[in-house]
């Protein structure tokens, strides 16, 4: 595990001190992990056609084939630190974050959170759409102070050492960074775990929230059997909810009741982290698959941006503290299950966009159910569970007429 320092350390480490971070991979580090890819001990192929078995043997001997002879770690490492890098201590955790103020002062302030298998990594392209709008075809006014965070226990964020960071407690922590920064009226969008982290930024109400963004309906998982199945819309998202609960629900159940037990392999074999990562969702693994076999990536997803991605989980260790947040917000989920309390209405206003290679593509009826003064929302023409990874001035176009009337 890669100890990495930050670029400077303050005269006096204080409670609200932010400290500039810079990362910095020893050379011996890169040189281990071509060690351990290249000694894998592979299994034998599957005995189907498709990803029903798992990630596929061909997929993932090319993968290993080019994250050791051709990927370039410093490259990812560079786009990084091009970037500026922040550390600050937040109710006992150090948390990585990039800050990118826009040239536009009036810009309006947003924080966005990552989700699994995810990282800070995903929302690199769209730091330029977003601060810098005028140069993609948007308008000054759509420009945005940007806070990316790393979830913690993610990246390079510190891991937690007590329980209870639930996707609540980072809602809080966000609310607590925004303010740090000086932020007093801002926006927030969020996927995957970030879209649950940023509807309890709402439900909480938490001080200067103006309105957020969602990608991923993660309702759906405790009301699912509530929502309207009447039109074809309707019916499909349920199909494709009942064919992840059935079907794709693997890792999910895993990291929620045994995140320690699959975090001994993922911190021990590369192949093996590199394998978990993949095995997501199907729409982004067979468009990863075929960045690596065929040579044909789908959008921004390129052999080097997905291996950027793998090789941060791997060069900080952090794949089962990550996996333990799921842990935690399992226990979080069925309290408030058991409780029978209704979650706290949403104040502030809501904007939606359904990309259609999501795991459940929500129609509006579904988002409206659950925010009924829903403010926006929209059907991407492309885009997956990865949408800011993969589309990224698509997705920023989104949050553009999203936050529009906010501004």
């Amino acid at each position: 595990m890669v100890n990495v320092q930050s670029a400077q350390q303050p005269a006096a480490s204080g409670y609200k001190t932010i400290r500039p971070f810079e990362i910095r991979v020893p050379e011996a580090e890169l040189s281990e992990l071509r060690r351990r890819i290249e000694e894998t001990r592979w299994p034998t192929r599957e005995l189907v056609a498709d990803r029903s078995q798992g990630v596929q043997l061909e997929t993932m001997q090319a993968l290993a084939e080019y994250w050791s002879t051709e990927y370039d770690w410093r490259r990812c490492e560079a786009k990084l630190n091009a970037v500026p890098q922040f550390m600050t201590e937040i109710d006992g955790v150090d948390i990585h974050f990039i800050h990118v103020r826009s040239e536009h002062e009036d810009a309006l302030p947003l924080i966005m959170t990552h989700g699994w298998p995810g990282s800070v990594v995903e929302l690199l392209d769209t730091v330029g759409p977003l601060t810098d709008p005028v140069a993609y075809g948007g308008r000054p006014e759509d420009a945005f102070h940007l806070v990316l965070p790393s979830l913690p226990g993610y990246g390079f964020s510190g891991e937690p050492t007590d329980l209870g960071w639930d996707a609540a407690r980072v809602a809080r922590a966000w609310a607590e960074l925004m303010n740090r920064l000086g932020y007093t009226r801002f926006v927030a969008q969020g996927g995957d775990v970030g879209a649950l982290v940023t509807d309890l930024m709402g439900r909480q109400s938490v001080e200067g929230l103006a309105g957020y963004h969602l990608s991923l309906l993660t309702a759906v998982l405790a009301v699912g059997d509530r929502l309207p199945r009447n039109s074809e819309k309707e019916r499909t998202a349920a199909e494709a909810v009942g064919k992840f609960k059935m079907d794709g629900f693997g890792y999910f159940l895993e990291m929620a009741t045994r995140p320690q037990t699959i975090g001994y392999g993922l911190l021990d074999s590369p192949i093996a982290l590199a394998a978990w990562l993949l095995d997501h969702d199907t729409d982004s693994y067979y468009k990863i698959s075929q960045a690596f076999v065929d040579g044909e990536p789908v959008g921004n997803l390129t052999r080097d941006n997905v291996l950027d991605n793998i090789t941060l989980y791997w060069l900080t260790g952090t794949a089962a503290s990550a996996a333990r947040s799921y842990w935690e917000d399992a226990r979080a989920l069925a309290a408030a299950l058991a409780s029978g309390q209704p979650p706290p209405p949403v104040k502030v206003p809501v904007g939606f966009t359904t990309f259609p290679g999501e795991i459940w593509a929500s129609p509006r009826s579904w988002v409206e159910a659950v925010y009924p003064g829903l403010a926006y929302f929209h059907e991407a023409e492309k885009g997956g569970h990865f949408a800011a990874w993969e589309e990224p001035e698509i997705f920023s176009s989104e949050l553009r007429e999203a936050f529009r009337s906010i501004h």
